[in-house]
Parts: structure tokens; sequence; C-alpha cells
């Protein structure tokens, strides 16, 4: 690992690590967006963002962002950036290392005496991970136009809607209009891989060539609660029944797809809700949500069409209702911009910086972003690949590493993108 980079590893990391320790006691490192600790992480950065010399606000669609002009603001602006919620026990780094990457980049042009002609922002994108509404990307889907007035609509469970949680995080709803932007030029993120491919090959960073597509599908079975000891078996309608042997047709029909090939595809239930919970109730009612990760959309929708088939047949079997199946959110695979690509190796090769593409399985702000402007991601080994969990771990090298890639790209883009168009991976 190279040692000599051209910022402050020790001012990058104690940022991390100060974010990180924004955190509820009891479930470390857990920051959920819309939270109490959620603001106050905010109002730390918006802090830190302002002695860097940064212009701060927050756009409509509820993202943090500080602001230096470059001297020829008519080029438009390099974006840098990723988010500061966690998920639940999320992790130190997902997301955090992103924002403070992008806050010692500005940092260290500053103290190398550069103003550069673009001018630079960093964002904090709200509520990267899945909100309690049930949403993912929520700023950065503002930010490009696609947050509607479906999603605005959503409900927590205490039944506040995302729209009123947007205006109580200091974003305007009612104005969503004003936070899509057209002159965003390029914009690159960095983030821990999740993934054990570079530390098995003791790379220092990958250069993400695709971001996974995610569909997220709800289904509910209803049937009917009755007492546990008095309801003979043949005469129950329970819902949990039903939900069970959906999940194991989603296992089962998600490991045929994934076993095609060539392309990636995972499918995962990561929240199976009963009604009411009692040891002694037969479920009455059964919610599951479904993740669906794959390169290629058309494995999504055959999985999908299959799904539906299959869980109808398993309500019926259980004599139960199928009473809901929708889609919560569909984004499509993308392809990292092949330009910011070559403008990140160039930056790892001046640096002596090991180096690899790769994919990434995991959805990411730059997804969105790519609907607006050349995008492109740097990862950065994290310890045996853990993530979403409090055992995730980036060293301290390693994140400076990945840093100092997009700083050096970011110079290189600041001459170059005039003449660069996206062409795509390459």
């Amino acid at each position: 690992m190279k040692t000599n980079l051209p910022l402050d590893a020790d001012r990058l990391w104690a940022d991390v690590m100060a974010l990180a320790d924004i955190t509820d006691p009891a479930r470390p490192y857990t920051r959920r967006s819309f939270t109490a600790l959620f603001l106050e992480g905010r109002a730390w950065l918006a802090r830190r963002f302002a002695e860097a010399g940064l212009m701060t606000r927050i756009d409509a669609a509820g993202n943090l962002i500080g602001r230096i002009e470059g001297t020829d603001p008519a080029l438009g602006v390099i974006a840098i950036g990723s988010h500061s919620d966690t998920v639940p026990s999320g992790g130190r780094f997902d997301g955090i290392a992103g924002v403070a990457a992008g806050l010692e980049i500005v940092r260290a042009l500053r103290d190398a005496g550069m103003r550069l002609a673009h001018t630079i922002e960093i964002v904090d994108f709200l509520a990267e991970e899945p909100s309690e509404y049930g949403l993912s990307c929520v700023g950065s889907r503002g930010m490009t136009g696609a947050l509607d007035e479906s999603m605005l609509a959503l409900t927590e469970s205490g039944g506040e809607t995302l729209r009123d949680a947007l205006r109580r995080v200091g974003g305007t709803p009612d104005e969503l209009d004003r936070a899509k932007r057209d002159d965003v030029r390029a914009f690159l993120e960095l983030h821990i891989e999740q993934g054990i491919v570079l530390e098995s090959r003791s790379l220092d960073v990958g250069i993400v060539t695709s971001i996974v597509g995610i569909r997220r599908i709800e289904i509910v079975f209803e049937g009917e609660a009755d007492h546990a000891g008095t309801t003979p078996m043949s005469l129950r309608r329970d819902a949990l029944v039903a939900a069970a042997d959906t999940v194991k047709s989603i296992r089962r029909i998600a490991e045929r797809l994934a076993a095609e090939g060539p392309d990636y595809f995972v499918a995962t239930v990561g929240i199976l809700a009963v009604d009411p919970s009692a040891s002694n109730i037969v479920p009455g009612r059964c919610r599951l949500i479904v993740d669906i990760r794959t390169t290629d959309p058309v494995l999504t929708a055959r999985f999908a069409d299959a799904i539906d088939r299959e869980s109808t047949a398993h309500a019926h079997a259980a004599r139960v209702a199928r009473a809901s199946f929708r889609t919560l959110s569909d984004g499509p695979p993308v392809a990292c911009d092949a330009g910011l690509r070559d403008a990140l190796r160039l930056g790892a090769r001046d640096l002596g910086l090991g180096q690899m593409d790769l994919p990434s399985g995991a959805g990411h702000d730059a997804a969105f972003m790519s609907r607006i402007c050349p995008s492109a991601m740097v990862f950065v080994p994290c310890l045996k690949g853990k993530s979403h969990t409090p055992k995730e771990w980036a060293d301290r090298e390693a994140i400076a590493a990945g840093a100092a890639v997009i700083y050096q790209a970011v110079k290189t883009l600041d001459r170059s993108l005039p003449q660069i168009r996206s062409q795509g991976a390459s």
C-alpha cells in the first residue's frame, strides 16, 4: 500500500471515526435516516463542510450539499459523495467513507493551493439505505427526478408519510423539481467493496464496471388469527404457512437462475412480519419483502413472474388470501461511465496502487446519478468482505488510497471533461 498520498489520511480517518461515533449506543453502529441521530450526524457534517470553506445547503430532496465554486462555473459541477445513514447495526464505513472522502478531497485541493475550473460539490444523499418508508436512495432519486408522488405517499409504521418526513429533515417535497439537476458533469463515489475480491487478491482499489439493478416486491398473505391450542389443524388459515412456502420457492428459483450464468442474480427475503406475533395465536397476516438483484433485467422479470404464480398457489394451498403482490421499487442495472473509469484507472496507476475492474452486487446512489451525468465508483477492500454488521471494517490506509484515486481523477477530469462523452462500459 502506497503511503505517500496527496491527502491527509489521519484527518480523513478522524472524520470517519467521529461520524461513526454518532450512533445508538445500544446498537452500534446505527444512525437510521430521518431519526434524531441522523440529524445530529448531518449537523456535524454541515459544520465540517463549513470549516472546509464549503457553502452548505439542504436541497428540496433532503440532500446535504457542500459547494465550492470553480473559476469557470459555466463548466458545471463535479460531484463526489455517498450517504451518512446506516442500516440497523450497519457499520462504520458503508456510506460514511464516501462522504468523508469527498470532504478530504476538497481540503487537500485547498491545502495544495488549487482551485479547479469546475465547481465541486460534496453530497450526503438522503436515505440511501432502505428507510422505514420502504424506499431506498430517496435523495438520489430526488436529485435525478425519480422520486414521484406515489413514493412520497409511502408511510412508516406510525403513519407518517415520506412527504412529511422529508419536510421534517429540511427538504421541500412540494418543490421537488428544484432538486433535479442538469449541471452535474460527473459523479464519483468511494465505497467499501462489501465483498472479498480485493482483499483476497491483495489489491488496493477496484474500478467498478457496473451496478446491479434492484427490485423490491411486497407480498402480503391474509388468513385468520385463531387460538393455537383449540383450533384443529384441518381448520386453520395460517398466513405464515403460505409465506414460509413462498420463501422456500424464492430460494429455489433464485438458485436456479443464478446457476444459469453468466449474469449475476440473487434474491433475499429480509423482512418477514407476522401479525399477531404471539406464541399462542395462529398467524392471521404475514408480510414479506423480496429483494431481487441482477445485472440482467430479463432475469428479474422471469423471477417475478414465477414468484407471482407460486405465491398464489401457496396461498390457495394454505386456504388464505394473497392480499398484495406489488413492486415497491425497481431500479435497472447501470454501467459505469467508461471515460470516468479511465480517469480513475489513471489515478490509481499514477499513485502506484494495485487495481482491478469489478462489478457491484450492491446498489448505490451512483446508479441513480448515472441518469443525469456520467458516474463511476471506486471500491476499497474491507475485512473479510463483511458489511451491514458491526464487524464491518476498512483500514485507514485503504480508505485514504481510494480517496486519493478520486482526488487524482478529479484533477484530470477538471482538464478533460469538456471533451469526455459518456461511452458506457468498455
